[in-house]
């Protein structure tokens, strides 16, 4: 992976530490008062942003401003090829290249859209499924309201259309549950009904457990959440998990085992940046 791409794949988990933590408070599983707004200060407003709709090609854009030129070259030329291409088949091959290409600079906005489109083609489960997911880590990594919606419908009904393909799934239920929980469905209790089947079935999925212990975190249950993370770290040991891990243990007041967490973290991403953002965390629990 080139030095670029390694500094967008450390600003895209930092990111997505950061809206898991503070810019996307989930109604239902925290009261009013302890949800946090985008500056990580509590607030009170329980105001819904009106829906918006926001296309692929403005998604693009904003992408391509935090890629940068280079890494938006062949990108553009994919765009501008796809626009000329007038067989089903030959569109078909471009978007998946563009899927792939925006996955590959951790971009999950745009490729979610063309994610969907090679969904709506091909009609498999799998394809829905994997569409549904990037439009999750879209919602999930944003800061943009007016996204937020479009992303977040659009992510429901992925895995609600993979879910009539392939009812038994659990990585639909996971994804589907994971949407409802983010606000696709009127309680988002019945998102965490839909992850609890998973972790019954599969004791150890990975992304039911992950996001059962971020939704844990996020209603203060940090006890429940250590137990989640632990058993997303015992099968693979990432930044992410281990991040939310040492999180948990401070609010719990546990230093100790918070610090050691955050180390690991460290050790697993040895970026100065991130890691002088880790030490300034473990200094607050000196």
């Amino acid at each position: 992976m080139k030095k670029t791409q390694i500094q967008i794949a450390v600003v895209a988990v930092i990111a997505i530490i950061s809206a898991v933590l503070y810019y996307q408070p989930v109604k239902g599983l925290i009261k009013p008062k302890e949800t946090r707004s985008a500056g990580g200060v509590a607030s009170t407003d329980d105001h819904d942003h009106p829906a918006a709709t926001v296309s692929v090609e403005q998604v693009s854009e904003t992408s391509k401003a935090a890629i940068g030129e280079a890494l938006a070259a062949k990108i553009n030329d994919l765009e501008a090829k796809l626009k000329v291409t007038a067989d089903d088949a030959g569109k078909l091959a471009i978007q998946k290249e563009l899927a792939t290409q925006w996955d590959d600079v951790n971009q999950p906005g745009p490729a979610a859209f063309y994610y969907k489109d090679v969904a709506s083609k091909e009609g498999t489960a799998d394809s829905w499924v994997k569409a549904g997911n990037r439009f999750n880590d879209a919602y999930k990594l944003t800061q943009d309201t007016t996204a937020q919606p479009t992303y977040l419908a659009n992510a429901v009904e992925a895995f609600e259309t993979a879910r009539k393909l392939a009812p038994d799934n659990l990585d639909v239920k996971t994804g589907l549950g994971v949407a409802y929980v983010n606000g696709g469905a009127p309680s988002p209790m019945q998102g965490i009904s839909l992850l609890l089947e998973v972790v019954k079935q599969d004791p150890n999925n990975r992304n039911a457990n992950l996001n059962l212990g971020m939704f844990a975190m996020k209603s203060g249950q940090y006890d429940k959440a250590i137990g989640r993370f632990k058993t997303v770290i015992a099968q693979k040991a990432e930044v992410e998990p281990y991040f939310y891990l040492a999180e948990s243990y401070k609010q719990l007041g546990q230093k100790k085992e918070a610090i050691e967490a955050y180390n690991k973290c460290k050790e697993m991403m040895p970026d100065p940046a991130f890691g002088q953002r880790i030490d300034e965390y473990i200094k607050e629990l000196k």
